[in-house]
């Protein structure tokens, strides 16, 4: 079967300040990768909306309803010290979650071998009732709620190899055994979660590594 791709132009709309990190040109680096030869066969996909309903699984309505009253009608709103949002920024980021499940759907109906989702804002970060470190809402917490509620998954692991440690699917999936959420991440760093102690309810497993680490060190957190 084949690797799909999931994208769309409308995460390139959602407008971060100049200079700021997470920006477009951070997407546009990866489809400038992916027109390579080398990913020909990859089944290109425009993301679907998604059903803003799905967002309630991981976050609350009261929070949900927060993050639309940021949403400017022109210019960048600051919702906090990193974090912006400009006019659409709401469709962005409901269509990453579109993809994210979608994605879920293909993986378990068998129509691809696995799924790549090249979309912003990204998730990681956004706990379950504050958006922050670039993200608004946590795509990666509620596709592992779509797979279990739409598709009866009893178990869901969730692997997560970011540089900065995600608190936010650690936050939202702290006291659930039934998410297993491993990560690997540099420490100390942004945001300043991430010690091996950090446990949960036995499904949070944190490899946290020092700056510089290289691959042989990085395959081990793996291993063990």
């Amino acid at each position: 079967m084949v690797t799909r791709l999931y994208t769309h132009p409308i995460f390139l709309e959602h407008i971060t300040p100049p200079g700021h990190p997470e920006r477009p040109d951070r997407l546009r680096a990866i489809e400038r990768v992916l027109d390579d030869e080398a990913f020909a066969a990859l089944d290109r996909a425009e993301a679907p909306e998604g059903d803003e309903a799905t967002i309630l699984y991981a976050h609350p309505q009261e929070f949900v309803e927060r993050v639309r009253a940021t949403i400017p009608d022109t210019g960048i709103a600051r919702v906090d010290a990193d974090t912006t949002a400009s006019p659409k920024s709401w469709q962005a980021a409901v269509t990453a979650i579109g993809a994210a499940n979608a994605a879920v759907d293909d993986v378990f109906r068998g129509n691809a071998a696995n799924v790549f989702v090249a979309a912003r804002p990204p998730g990681h970060h956004a706990e379950k009732t504050t958006s922050m470190g670039f993200c608004l809402f946590n795509t990666a917490a509620i596709a592992a709620r779509y797979a279990q509620r739409q598709h009866q998954a009893e178990r869901v692991a969730i692997v997560d190899w970011d540089v900065h440690h995600g608190n936010g699917t650690q936050d939202i999936f702290w006291d659930d055994p039934s998410v297993l959420y491993c990560s690997t991440h540099q420490m100390p760093l942004y945001p300043g979660t991430g010690a091996t102690s950090e446990t949960g309810a036995g499904n949070i497993v944190n490899a946290p590594l020092a700056p510089q680490t290289g691959s042989e060190v990085f395959r081990d957190a793996f291993l063990s």
